[in-house]
């Protein structure tokens, strides 16, 4: 087996495998050699079935299985060999594959863009805030009303009363379509709040200023998307009996507000809110000096970069930038997304970042626990309730979505690596200026 290389320019490499004919025959016999116990063919006992007859049945299929163990294993010793580690996936091809035939040599042509060697990283020279906001009595009262406000109840406002955005109607209705009636367009004593948004859009605004009593003519369209395709984009009418009016009424901010959510009294939820509220802070605080660190990083280590990896990243964010303007569309099935200088302008950020952050990890040794992926999984899961077992198993047979588990679980741990070196200065800002700071990132 043979290696040469052909290209050295940059960061890019080529080179050419030889993997001679009788190699390959040594590894087919091997193989056969490893199969013959096992095999049965009738006419013979089992595992004493000559090897020319194993050749003769089976040395097609092991010829390729060979092919492949010697391209795989001439590889992975030039990788050990040269510690090149590719950028990508490397671009294997067989010279003379469609006309090659046994008991020729095997020539295979490999390229790729190696990742640069990554610059030692200086941590003392990172200077970060680590920012502290305390929960004031203001912040804590208001979290408390906006409590006491989903937990509201609705008092009739009497006779006469009509309705505001926001009240509670209860209604009787019947719908109809060119004057039919369909299957799901009628109830009976409905509680509807006003501005919910809850019914089909256009529905509730023409019940406010309705009074108990009152019968109303509401007339809309339903959505073109509608899920029943038989009323999609189609005019309805709802025949509405207005049977009651009601007003909303906050919960009183007592004990009882408090043990509705879980807390012995009002002071014991008055200290949970400042708890959430606090922890809500320190994770703003750290976005803000993560980003701090990260834009550190972005200026302080520079190396060349891979311009295939970079390429495939700023197709990468291309595409996703096209479907947050398209969110109508789900699939792949549109035009070709180009990318732009500022596509590109990112994506070298990102990679570079990327390499950085793993190359710091690597050598510190940083991994993510099995109890770690496990508690990532289970917080993933939650947002499919009934569906947590599928989910699981999904997750167990996809190396891909491990990954995505796995990679921001990583970087966090090498990000706090890097703040263990680095100056940073504990410093006490108030809401609004960490709120300002949580802003400025939305705009980089």
């Amino acid at each position: 087996m043979q290696v040469t290389e052909t290209l050295k320019d940059g960061l890019k490499r080529a080179y050419t495998i030889t993997v001679t004919a009788a190699e390959l025959e040594a590894k087919v016999q091997e193989k056969l050699l490893e199969a013959q116990p096992e095999v049965e063919i009738k006419g013979f006992r089992k595992g004493k079935v000559p090897l020319a007859i194993l050749k003769k049945q089976f040395g097609q299929r092991l010829m390729g299985d060979a092919m492949q163990d010697a391209i795989d294993g001439a590889m992975k010793q030039h990788f050990d060999t040269t510690g090149d580690r590719p950028a990508l996936q490397p671009d294997v091809k067989m010279v003379d594959g469609e006309t090659w035939k046994e008991g020729q040599d095997v020539v295979v042509e490999m390229s790729y863009e190696a990742l640069p060697p990554i610059p030692e990283l200086d941590a003392s020279k990172i200077a970060l805030d680590r920012l502290s906001v305390k929960a004031d009595e203001a912040s804590v009262e208001e979290a408390l009303k906006n409590l006491a406000e989903s937990a509201q109840n609705f008092e009739t406002r009497g006779k006469g009363k009509v309705s505001k955005s926001g009240d509670q109607v209860v209604i009787d209705f019947k719908g109809s379509v060119d004057g039919v009636a369909f299957e799901g367009g009628a109830g009976e004593d409905y509680p509807l709040v006003l501005g919910s948004n809850s019914f089909i859009p256009g529905f509730e605004d023409q019940l406010i200023g309705a009074a108990a009593g009152a019968e109303v003519s509401v007339t809309v369209t339903f959505p073109a998307e509608y899920g029943a395709a038989h009323l999609a984009g189609k005019e309805a009418v709802f025949a509405c009996t207005v049977k009651d009016v009601r007003k909303p009424v906050a919960a009183a901010l007592d004990d009882e507000l408090a043990k509705k959510f879980g807390a012995e009294d009002l002071a014991a939820l008055k200290g949970q809110i400042a708890s959430r509220l606090e922890e809500e802070y320190k994770g703003a605080a750290r976005a803000v000096m993560k980003r701090s660190l990260l834009d550190q990083l972005d200026t302080l280590v520079k190396f060349d970069l891979p311009p295939a990896l970079v390429e495939a990243e700023a197709a990468q964010i291309a595409h996703q930038l096209w479907h947050e303007e398209n969110p109508e569309v789900h699939d792949h099935n549109h035009g070709a997304v180009e990318t732009t200088e500022e596509h590109k302008t990112l994506a070298e950020r990102r990679v570079r970042l990327g390499l950085v952050l793993a190359e710091v990890g690597r050598k510190a040794e940083v991994t993510v626990t099995d109890a770690e992926m496990t508690q990532a999984v289970l917080t993933q899961a939650r947002q499919y309730p009934g569906q947590e077992r599928q989910y699981f198993e999904f997750i167990q047979k996809n190396p891909q979505m491990q990954q995505q588990l796995r990679a921001p679980i990583f970087e966090d741990k090498v990000v706090d690596h890097i703040v263990a070196s680095a100056k940073v200065t504990d410093k006490d800002v108030s809401k609004e200026e960490l709120q300002k700071l949580v802003e400025a990132l939305d705009e980089m």
